[in-house]
Formats: C-alpha cells, sequence, structure tokens
C-alpha cells in the first residue's frame, strides 16, 4: 500500500513510520506545520510542531530512506482547534483539543489530502490497535500500553477514517520499548522528551493564554446559595471539579474545601460547593460518532465509560436518544464531569463510540 506517514518529530512517528517500511508499505513522511510561529512553540519538552520538531522529521525520513514533505496545515489548525478551544471555554465548557485536533487535522485535513493524492492510508505514532474481523470489519481497540493508550481521543474519527489509519505501535507494552527500538534504528529522537500538556499554550499557563485572546472579564465567585465568595477575572478560566486557583476570601462555614461546581458564562459566574456535588449519576451527549452497532435498535446497552482523557473507564448504560444523542448512565456515580468533554464507550477495551458531554444529572 501506498502509506504516508504522519512525522510529529517524536520518537512515537518515527517508530511507527519504521515499521510502516518494514511491512513493505510504499511509505511517504509528512510533517504538519501547526503553528504560525513555530519558532516558538517548544518550551523544554512541551508543546509540538516547532521548527525543531521539523529538523527531528527530516532527519527521522532520512534515515528511513523515505521521501519527505511539509505540509501547512496552520490555518486550518487556527481555525478549527484553537477557535473551538477559545469559543468552547467561552461558553463555559471545557474542550479536549487533542480531540478536536484528531477530528479536525489528522484524521480529516490531512488524510482527505493523503486520499485525494492517492495514498491508501495515513500512519500515526498513536497508541491504539485496529483489529480486523473475518468479514473484514475493523474496530478500534485500546493499546497494548494502557499507560499510554491514546483511543479516547481516536474514538472521533468514525468508521470510515478508521478503515484508513494505521497504528503500528498498538501492540507496544511500554514507551521504553520504542525508545529503544529507536536507538537501535539509529533515530536520534530516541531520547527526545514527550510533548505534553496543550501544545499551542507553549509555557503551560491555560488560563494566561486564555486571557490574553478572550480579554479579563472579572466576576463573582459565588456558594451554591448565592452568597459572592471572592472574584474571578475570567471564569472561562475554570472548569467543573476545580479546586485550586479559586481565591476565595471567605471560607466554607463547615471548613471544608469547596470546589468548582458550575460556571455560567451567561453570567460570567463561578459557582463552588463541597465535594458531594460534584457526583452525578447521568451524562447527556451530543454529535455522537459510532464505530460498532451496540444500540442501534434504541435499546440500552451496559457498557463502560470514560469521562476524562486520562479517567477510569466506569460502568455504565447507554440509550441513544433523538439524533445523534446519548444518554449515559452511571449508577456508582462519577465526580468532575464537565461540559466540553467527551465521553468514550468501551465494551471491554473495544471502542463502540464517543459523544460530546452537554450536560450531567446530579
Amino acid at each position: 500500500m501506498r502509506v504516508l506517514a504522519a512525522l510529529s518529530g517524536g520518537v512515537d512517528s518515527a517508530v511507527a513510520a519504521a515499521r510502516a517500511v518494514d511491512a513493505g508499505h510504499d511509505v511517504v513522511g509528512v510533517h504538519m506545520a501547526l503553528s504560525r510561529s513555530r519558532a516558538e512553540f517548544r518550551t523544554g519538552s512541551r508543546g509540538c510542531c516547532s521548527i525543531e520538531d521539523a529538523g527531528d522529521a527530516r532527519r527521522a525520513a532520512d534515515v528511513l530512506g523515505i521521501p519527505y514533505y511539509v505540509w501547512d496545515l496552520s490555518e486550518r489548525f487556527e481555525e478549527t482547534v484553537v477557535a473551538d478551544f477559545l469559543s468552547e471555554y467561552q461558553a463555559g465548557r471545557t474542550p479536549n483539543p487533542c480531540v478536536r485536533c484528531n477530528e479536525h487535522i489528522k484524521f480529516e485535513a490531512l488524510m482527505d489530502k493523503a486520499l485525494a493524492l492517492g495514498f491508501d492510508a495515513v500512519c500515526t505514532g498513536h497508541y491504539a490497535q485496529v483489529r480486523i474481523a473475518a468479514d473484514g470489519t475493523r474496530s478500534l481497540h485500546r493499546s497494548a500500553d494502557l499507560a499510554k493508550d491514546q483511543s479516547y481521543v481516536l474514538a472521533v474519527m468514525g468508521r470510515e477514517r478508521l478503515a484508513r489509519s494505521m497504528f503500528p505501535l498498538g501492540d507496544v507494552r511500554t514507551k521504553d520499548e520504542v525508545r529503544g527500538e529507536a536507538a537501535t534504528r539509529g533515530l536520534s529522537v530516541s531520547a527526545k522528551p514527550d510533548s505534553y500538556d496543550i501544545c499551542f499554550v507553549a509555557d503551560g499557563d491555560t488560563r494566561g493564554f486564555l486571557r490574553d485572546r478572550l480579554g479579563e472579564r472579572p466576576g463573582p465567585v459565588v456558594d451554591v446559595e448565592g452568597r459572592v465568595v471572592g472574584e474571578h477575572q475570567g471564569a472561562y478560566g475554570f472548569t467543573v471539579g476545580q479546586r485550586k486557583g479559586l481565591g476565595l476570601a471567605r471560607p466554607a462555614d463547615d471548613g471544608r474545601p469547596r470546589y468548582v461546581v458550575d460556571v455560567s458564562a451567561a453570567t460570567n459566574t463561578v459557582v463552588v460547593g463541597p465535594a458531594e456535588l460534584l457526583t452525578v449519576r447521568a451524562v447527556h451527549g451530543q454529535d455522537a460518532v459510532w464505530l460498532a452497532d451496540d444500540g442501534l435498535d434504541g435499546r440500552p446497552f451496559d457498557c463502560h465509560a470514560q469521562l476524562r482523557a486520562h479517567g477510569a473507564p466506569v460502568p455504565a448504560i447507554v440509550t441513544r436518544t433523538g439524533g445523534p444523542g446519548v444518554r449515559v448512565e452511571v449508577p456508582a456515580g462519577v465526580r468532575g464531569v464537565a461540559a466540553g468533554q467527551s465521553v468514550v464507550l468501551y465494551d471491554e477495551d473495544r471502542v463502540l463510540g464517543q459523544a460530546t458531554i452537554t450536560g450531567t444529572d446530579r
């Protein structure tokens, strides 16, 4: 097959591309330039898509003996991922930009261009597995290395794009195995630190980034009785479940810690309360994307739900609602669920589908 390998400049994508070459595919490497000021993007091990990363990707392609190109997707990235990030926080929700990047950039813009150029598949260094049944049906599964599993942020791709995706690192047991393989292959990125946090927030100060882009909007922090207990400089800087950085001038009457239990963009108000108010029993989601047919007949079905990128899956009962919606009941309850995040549904390690959280029931 003709395979387009997305080379981020990190060790994972380099080894994934190497494995695609070993499998006998005709591989071409592409680095996605996502920042309008790439020279400023990497701070220590944070960030990605900098000039440094483009150079590392080129050197990896040279070692592998494959053609290498840079595709400028910075405008698309700004108009989709960054714009969505800002608008979601401004609306009082907490987005996951990695999900949006996979949806709009890696498995839409990149894949659409690859297919238009005659490639059969796109290969990335994500930690997840694609399994093919006897009838040719493909399914998405968790990585063998559960600590690195990225199926949560990949669930948004849908069936058509899954059919054109390759994740050669899905069977890897540890990141050390990947680094060792990279060193053996002579790839200079073998010891390169992982990028982490939000790639376009180079210094890791999300609240500062939002303040610079959205401006200060002072407003009240209130308790559940409506009493003002503090002041904020922008409700967009808070998320449900947050405890640190609240700046409360008035302690709780019982002396217990308080958490953000609601963020109202309409009134520019942050509501704080006791920990028990964070527990929800049901989650509502919209814009559902399905990779399996479970519940297609409209009847509720049992599965496990993951509500944060690094959260633990919990037993759930799922019902498809009108349109692309779902209701996910969590009988045991789950804490700190924020609107804007993804709820991803699993049958053991198989991804069934995902939806964007729009609300919860306590």
